[in-house]
């Protein structure tokens, strides 16, 4: 099924709106009230986004299905642990795909993002190792600031800090993307190499 390109805003919406959410519930009603709704604004955002644009970006998917059953845990054993530590699991996952398709000769910059880039090998190899690695140090990130400061603070930091920290990061990125750009021969030569990293 073809898939609609979504208006930068309304990925945006999709992606932040949630968060506020979450923001809003746990300044009004605490925690576990505002985890009760970030559950429900994650589920609303990617039926919306596949109303939308037909098709829903894996990284929501993922990040929906981990916020659902920790959000779920901290909802039934009222332990705000779960929802707390769910971020370090999805960053230190995305962390791990990426790292290990590097292993394995492949980038899976282009599945996670949604987006598709035509790179050289190298150009590949680079920016799919830079994004693990915004991942492992987001995910440290998160642990250090949820172990040592307020559930307040690590609220005000998961919806106002990491949207702005990845955004900031890739557009760091845009300058590797246009030194390594390559012209395809072809659509289909592009969408076949896509992330293949082990020619080069």
């Amino acid at each position: 099924m073809d898939k609609t390109q979504p208006h930068p805003l309304f990925k945006l919406a999709t992606e932040l709106g949630p968060l506020l959410v979450f923001f809003v519930a746990n300044a009004k009603f605490g925690l576990f009230v505002a985890t009760g709704a970030f559950m429900v604004a994650i589920i609303a955002a990617m039926v919306a986004s596949y109303v939308v644009t037909k098709h829903v970006p894996m990284m929501a998917i993922v990040t929906g299905v981990i916020v659902i059953v920790f959000g779920t845990l901290t909802l039934v054993l009222h332990d705000e642990t779960f929802i707390k530590v769910k971020p370090t699991i999805i960053y230190g996952l995305f962390a791990a795909i990426l790292g290990g398709g590097l292993l394995f000769g492949r980038s899976f910059i282009a599945i996670m993002f949604d987006q598709m880039f035509n790179l050289t090998p190298q150009g590949w190899r680079i920016l799919t190792l830079r994004w693990a690695l915004f991942f492992l140090g987001m995910a440290l990130l998160n642990e250090f600031i949820w172990r040592t400061q307020s559930t307040d603070f690590w609220v005000g930091f998961k919806a106002f800090g990491v949207i702005p920290l990845t955004m900031i990061f890739a557009i760091a990125q845009m300058p590797l993307t246009k030194r390594y750009h390559l012209e395809p021969a072809s659509l289909e030569a592009s969408e076949a190499d896509a992330g293949d990293v082990r020619k080069g």
